[in-house]
């Protein structure tokens, strides 16, 4: 089945509008959640099995069930039992993606009684969409496909889930939450829900102090740290960090920190390549909002850096770089290590960058 080219953006935006439905308990009677990003899959389904029923008709009316210990036909069953009560009849099932015949869901999903409320968790992949469950489930309730955001695309939500908060986060903190954990949504919004509620009241910012107190990634000693030292051509600054995320490499794997210096690099060479359009073929330099455009960023405070990287960087030896950052992805994948460690990986991959 073809990749879904389905943006996480609008992703988000159905994720939202579904919460706003089930807030104003405007529910359908089947929901499939389906995609590889499992963050907003559990979201919902926590947000649906706690919100159509209260917690003693709960323990009459909703079933949770998971697919590798049951079929279609015994969750049809199921959704077809008249609620006790009164209400609704909840059915959840997780892991559907597991469920032998699962496609048999789909003749009760054509015709699905209103007085029921079925819930399809579809993790890891989406449902096949050539298939009856699908078309039954989007004509007759909703139909969430979940994608993992791409790198550029991480800033905006994390900005976004801090301000649904009413607080505010400096750029240097989402830089550093993002070179630390990546695109890991679901790991992102662990961490900054025990910040929240570790935060005190008083305090609507989240600074780097915060962000070493509270979810434990130092100040000094980071990816974005990392990227900073090596973009300035600091050696000494960056082997230290270097060092330092070597000795923690559960908190610091390094596919993640050749990751982060990839986006830098990247970034210096668009900027750069911009630049050279302006001397040689007399194309006006963007503006600051333009410019964010081509490097597929919200980050207007990051930009200023990122225009003085690349002061310092010539874009031949920028292109060397980037190949050398695919070749040590492959190597901290296991890929070709002449039996070296991560920590010797990424010492050598920096005095190599240094070295062009």
């Amino acid at each position: 089945m073809a990749k879904s080219t389905r943006k996480f953006k609008d992703c988000d935006a159905d994720f939202r509008a579904i919460m706003a439905d089930i807030d104003a308990r405007r529910f359908k009677p089947v929901y499939l959640l389906m995609g590889e990003e499992s963050y907003f899959i559990d979201v919902l389904t926590e947000k649906l099995s706690s919100s159509i029923l209260n917690e003693a008709e709960r323990a009459f009316n909703q079933i949770m069930v998971y697919g590798r210990d049951t079929d279609g036909a015994t969750i049809a069953a199921y959704c077809r039992q008249v609620p006790m009560l009164g209400g609704y009849t909840v059915i959840i099932v997780k892991e559907a993606q597991t469920m032998p015949q699962l496609e048999q869901l789909a003749a009760y999903a054509s015709k699905p009684l209103q007085s029921t409320i079925l819930v399809i968790c579809h993790k890891e992949k989406s449902a096949d969409k050539r298939q009856a469950l699908y078309k039954s489930c989007l004509a007759n309730g909703v139909v969430f496909e979940s994608v993992r955001p791409r790198d550029y695309e991480i800033k905006d939500w994390l900005g976004g889930f801090v301000r649904q908060h009413s607080l505010e986060i400096e750029p240097s903190c989402v830089e550093m939450m993002i070179n630390h954990m990546g695109t890991d949504i679901s790991r992102i919004s662990n961490e900054l829900n025990k910040l929240l509620v570790s935060l005190p009241e008083n305090n609507r910012r989240i600074t780097p102090t915060e962000i070493e107190t509270y979810i434990g990634i130092s100040k000094e000693f980071n990816n974005f740290e990392l990227c900073r030292a090596v973009a300035v051509k600091d050696v000494k600054r960056a082997l230290t960090i270097a060092d330092h995320l070597s000795a923690n490499p559960k908190e610091y794997p390094l596919l993640l920190t050749i990751m982060a210096l990839f986006g830098t690099f990247r970034e210096i060479f668009i900027v750069n390549y911009l630049r050279w359009l302006q001397k040689h073929k007399g194309v006006a330099f963007p503006s600051d909002q333009e410019l964010l455009g081509h490097l597929k960023s919200s980050n207007i405070y990051a930009l200023r850096d990122i225009k003085q990287y690349s002061l310092g960087w010539q874009n031949s030896k920028v292109f060397n770089i980037l190949g050398l950052l695919r070749e040590y992805d492959g190597k901290s994948k296991g890929i070709d290590t002449g039996g070296k460690s991560d920590k010797e990986l990424l010492r050598e991959l920096l005095l190599k960058i240094f070295m062009e």
